[in-house]
């Protein structure tokens, strides 16, 4: 990558990079690249593709609580203290007519 390169890409980026902040981004953008080509080197023909990294470490992923209720209806008393009900719901003024 050289400098030419950055500014074509700024370019296309829409930014407007002078020649101080294009120097100064060339070792940033050749460090990704180089990363990125580290990364493509890897043979990954015999693995699955996962939904989400965190799914490889098992011990480290969210376990899923179990579907049952933990609380009782509380209803009646959530009701007492509502100015208006009717049927077990709220009553309140109407906003949209």
């Amino acid at each position: 990558m050289k400098l030419d390169d950055v500014q074509r890409i700024a370019h296309l980026s829409s930014l407007d990079l002078s020649q101080a902040e294009a120097e100064a981004v060339l070792p940033q953008l050749q460090a990704v690249f180089s990363l990125v080509a580290e990364m493509q080197a890897v043979d990954t023909s015999g693995l699955q593709p996962l939904a989400h990294p965190i799914l490889f470490l098992r011990d480290l992923a969210q376990p899923l609580r179990l579907d049952q209720v933990s609380e009782t209806d509380h209803r009646v008393e959530n009701m007492q203290s509502a100015p208006a009900q009717q049927d077990g719901y709220f009553l309140v003024p109407r906003v949209i007519e």
